[in-house]
């Protein structure tokens, strides 16, 4: 026969286990409004170009937050600093893991692969950032050509080297690759 103290320890139990689970089911949930949410303006901006190009205007306007910061904003450059850097990160693996792959499909892969190498260089531009100090006076010059560097680089993708993808494919794989670069970006999301 079970005592009174016995019953009440389990339903304690119970009731921790069922808490527990809530909590856990809570946080997924939470963790995959907040990825959907992040992803939700290259998903409305429409087919992969075009939201590759709203992640790109997006991007330049953290830039601009950036550039308009003084020396002793060395919190705030930190945040917008480490904004950037998910931003473009979610943004590049959505191209190295889809767009320049299908790029090196249809014959375009040498300039997937320079695309490919610039991506390189973004993260060293990463590192070098994170590791100045905020305030050095040398900080905001070596954001500026990191900008260029990306100015650059989407010049290239949104004015040549996309649209002559685009061109090369049918329009069920332009949607195709629209749904596959979601589903990478939501990944990092």
């Amino acid at each position: 026969m079970t005592t009174e103290h016995e019953a009440d320890a389990g339903s304690t139990g119970r009731t921790i286990a069922i808490g527990a689970a809530a909590g856990v089911a809570a946080g997924l949930l939470i963790n995959l409004v907040r990825k959907a949410a992040v992803q939700a303006p290259t998903v409305f901006a429409g087919q992969w170009d075009a939201a590759l190009a709203a992640e790109h205007a997006a991007a330049l306007k953290i830039f601009d937050l950036l550039e308009a910061t003084g020396d002793s904003a060395t919190a705030r450059r930190s945040f917008l600093l480490m904004q950037l850097k998910h931003a473009i990160s979610k943004h590049a693996f959505q191209e190295e893991n889809v767009v320049y792959a299908i790029m090196r499909d249809q014959g375009l892969a040498d300039a997937a692969d320079h695309l490919n190498h610039e991506h390189g260089y973004v993260k060293q531009y990463f590192f070098d950032l994170t590791e100045m100090t905020k305030d050095d006076p040398a900080w905001l010059p070596k954001l500026k050509e990191f900008r260029d560097l990306i100015e650059s680089h989407m010049r290239e993708e949104e004015d040549e080297l996309f649209p002559k993808l685009r061109s090369k494919l049918s329009a069920d794989q332009n949607k195709h690759i629209t749904a596959a670069m979601n589903k990478e970006g939501l990944k990092l999301a």
